[in-house]
Order: structure tokens, then C-alpha cells, then sequence
């Protein structure tokens, strides 16, 4: 076993960059063999290394160990057993038909690694949306860059500790550090930058690639809405919302944002909404251990300050001493509150009546295109028009949050919540580039 215990020496950007580059320039990258070999290494860091992992996301983010494990060590580790079990396949060439005016003649579709990918990796899931991305870039035959949130400061000094020990040190590189250490890094040339947190910096990271030409994933977020019609099952509705909307005390961004309550649906929502919540985390959730913290006081505040408007179904409670915000619930909100202007990336969930479906679709339409769009409904034909009249990152009927632990399905978002997406075979294709070949005999 590894031990985990020092600190991890700084790590000079440029320095970092040229090393790296020097390695996949070896071309050391490229065997599958090593690809395959890297993600076993990552997949044995993440079981000899939970404790000292579990340990880290409870100081950043008072995560509960079981919370922690499910969210975190345990959804990368699924993604990358995945992608171990079928990137052989993945990788294999594709033949391409060749047109009768160029016979005889093959063609096929290779996939490239691009070469020196930075990712970069927001607080809220320090380790699964550090590591995640980085599965999908060694498998496609990189080397990568990881620069955790200074905001998350364990789980950045234990990536920095843990990460050079078990993986290729002339391919994989931790860059620690906030504001100058990423701009310093955003100032050297890569061949693709991954990028997960809000659209602000998301917009920073994208202005800056331009001078490269380098092309950019952006992983953002928004306000994901949930619509509920009449009818459907509200128990079980509001058991699901709480569960999705509350995990790492709401800090999710895929995390339902706001209801949109069609018809008479709104009362008693509420009520089933204040029962799930007493059923999930107890008459006082500060006392349940898997309930988190909110990750420093600028957001406590930020947060708390959006209560002023509504009425508090439940929860409401808050200690800025240790950060804690009740599960709350939120009731005759008005569509120009405070809470409604900005993604609210904490456990308040607004409920909004609307008239029905038309009202919700225009709703929704009116605003930034969400990361997801989640419902409850038993009609078919809303269903149908879900799809065909709104624009998600994803669209997700009776379960919220679940759809990107669906390692076929691909993750991001579209227009302000995102661009590009990963997971998969996707991040494969994010991670490469797909060549063109054809092979033309002279004879």
C-alpha cells in the first residue's frame, strides 16, 4: 500500500507542460497496453487510497462516507471498469465504403490521442469530475494535466500526493493551486482543455484556448427544471426530488433547480416534498452524517440570501458556523425572485405553479437551455413533446440525476450549460481526434 501522508512538491505549469509533451512525443502513450495499464493503476489508487479519499471529501464537503463512496469513488470506478471492458472495441479501425470511382481502394477511420489534454475540475465533485475525465483521456491514449478546485483543498493535495505515485509520471501531472496557477496553465498551448464549473470562468477558459486554437469541453450547469403534472404518483415524486435534489446538500449540477407544478399538482407536492424530506434525513438533518456542508461561507451566504422570498414548506434552518443549510422547500415563488435568477447550486428547491403543459414548455423555452430537464408524467404524449419542443442536455422521465451514471449515454450540456460531452465511448471521441484514412493501390 502507498502511503499518503507527505505533500506533494509544486508543480511549476510550464514546466509541467514541456515534461509531458516530451513524454507523448516518445510516444509511449499510444499502446493500448499502456492505456489499459494506467487505468488498472487508477483503479487500484482508488481502492488502497479510500480511506485517505473518504477522508478528504469529508473536510472539503462534510460528505457522508456512504454518500461519498456512491458519488464519488464508486461512480468513477464504474465508469472506468467500463471503459476498460470495451476499449479494445472502441479502438479497433472502421472500414468505410469506398465510392466505385476510387476502386479498388480501403478506407477506415482511426481514432488519434490529441496529445497534452488540461483538465480541469470544479469543488462540488472534486474526485469523480477530476478522475472521470481523466479515465476518457489516457484510455484515448493522452497525456493529461490535472488541475483540481483549490476550493476543495484535501481532495487537491491528495490527487497531488497520490496521482504521480501510481500513474506514468512522464504522462500524468497535478497542478495545484487558484486564479494565477490556472492562468498560468491556461497560457500554455494544449491539445484539448476540458473544463467543468460555471459559464463565467467557463468563458475565461474558452477566450483563452482561442489564442491556440485549441478546442475546449465545457461542463456547465444552469436551472435543470422539473415538471410535474397532475396524476402521477406525488409520493413517490417527491421521494425521488428529495433524493436527487438534496444529495452533497444540493451542490449537484444536474441537481432539479426549480418545480414547475402544472395544474392543482403545487399543495400537495409541498406536503409529500416535507414528509420525503423528514423520511430521508430525519426531523434534524444537521444530524445525519451523510448529509453534507455547504463548501465555504462566500456560498453559505450567497445561499441563505436567497430565502427572502417564498414560503418555507420546510427546512429554512441554516449555521453559518459550520456551514449547514437545511433540505428546504420554497413555496409561492415568484418567477422574478432572486432565487429564480441564478442557478441556485444549494438544497432550496423552489416549487412554481403553472396552468399546464404549455405554460411549463414556454417556461422552460423563455429561459438559458438547462443541463437537464426532468418530469413526472404519465402521458405518452407529453413525453413526445418534451422532446420535440424543448432543448436539454438531457431529458430524464421519473428520475432525476440518475441519467449520467448511464455510462452509454453521453453527459453535457447545450447552448449556456455546456458544450461537448463525455462518458464512455464518447469520451473517447471527446479525447481523439478521427482520422481519415485511405489506402489506394498504385497497382
Amino acid at each position: 500500500m502507498v502511503a499518503a501522508l507527505d505533500v506533494a512538491p509544486a508543480a511549476d505549469p510550464a514546466t509541467t507542460v514541456t515534461r509531458l509533451r516530451a513524454g507523448f512525443a516518445t510516444g509511449r502513450t499510444k499502446p493500448l497496453a499502456w492505456r489499459l495499464g494506467q487505468l488498472q493503476a487508477l483503479r487500484t489508487l482508488l481502492t488502497e487510497q479510500a480511506d485517505v479519499l473518504l477522508a478528504a471529501l469529508r473536510a472539503d464537503l462534510g460528505k457522508g462516507p456512504k454518500e461519498a463512496y456512491r458519488t464519488e469513488i464508486g461512480f468513477t470506478l464504474n465508469e472506468l471498469d467500463h471503459t476498460v471492458a470495451h476499449l479494445a472495441e472502441w479502438l479497433a479501425p472502421r472500414p468505410a465504403p469506398v465510392p466505385e470511382a476510387f476502386q479498388p481502394a480501403e478506407a477506415r477511420v482511426v481514432r488519434d490521442p490529441l496529445g497534452v489534454v488540461l483538465v480541469i475540475a470544479p469543488w462540488n465533485y472534486p474526485l469523480q469530475l477530476a478522475l472521470t475525465p481523466l479515465v476518457g483521456a489516457l484510455a484515448a491514449g493522452n497525456a493529461v494535466v490535472v488541475k483540481p478546485s483549490e476550493l476543495a483543498p484535501a481532495t487537491s493535495a491528495a490527487l497531488a500526493r497520490l496521482l504521480p505515485r501510481y500513474l506514468d509520471p512522464q504522462a500524468v501531472a497535478v497542478v495545484e493551486g487558484a486564479v494565477a496557477e490556472t492562468t498560468a496553465l491556461l497560457e500554455e498551448r494544449f491539445d484539448h482543455i476540458f473544463y467543468t464549473g460555471n459559464g463565467t470562468v467557463g468563458r475565461i477558459v474558452m477566450a483563452a484556448a482561442a489564442r491556440n486554437l485549441t478546442p475546449v469541453t465545457l461542463e456547465l450547469g444552469g436551472k435543470s427544471p422539473v415538471l410535474v403534472e397532475p396524476g402521477v404518483d406525488l409520493e413517490a415524486t417527491a421521494e425521488r426530488l428529495v433524493r436527487g435534489k438534496f444529495l452533497n446538500a444540493g451542490q449537484t449540477c444536474v441537481a432539479p433547480d426549480y418545480v414547475l407544478a402544472i395544474g392543482d399538482t403545487a399543495t400537495a407536492l409541498e406536503e409529500h416534498l416535507a414528509a420525503a424530506v423528514r423520511a430521508q434525513y430525519g426531523q434534524d438533518p444537521s444530524a445525519d452524517e451523510e448529509y453534507g456542508r455547504i463548501v465555504n461561507e462566500r456560498h453559505f451566504d450567497r445561499l441563505t440570501g436567497l430565502l427572502g422570498e417564498g414560503r418555507v414548506v420546510t427546512g429554512g434552518v441554516h449555521d453559518r458556523a459550520s456551514r449547514y443549510l437545511a433540505p428546504t422547500v420554497l413555496a409561492d415563488v415568484s418567477p422574478n425572485a432572486p432565487v429564480m435568477q441564478e442557478e441556485i447550486f444549494g438544497p432550496i428547491l423552489p416549487v412554481i405553479g403553472v396552468p399546464d403543459l404549455d405554460a411549463a414548455i414556454a417556461f422552460v423555452n423563455e429561459r438559458d437551455k438547462p443541463l437537464a430537464l426532468y418530469a413526472f408524467t404519465d402521458s405518452p404524449r407529453t413525453r413526445q413533446r418534451l422532446a420535440d419542443e424543448t432543448s436539454s442536455g438531457a431529458l430524464a422521465f421519473g428520475l432525476p440525476v440518475s441519467h449520467l451514471a448511464v455510462p452509454d449515454l453521453p453527459f453535457g450540456g447545450v447552448g449556456e450549460s455546456g458544450m461537448g460531452r463525455y462518458h464512455g465511448e464518447y469520451s473517447i471521441d471527446t479525447f481523439s481526434h478521427t482520422k481519415a484514412v485511405l489506402d489506394k493501390p498504385l497497382t
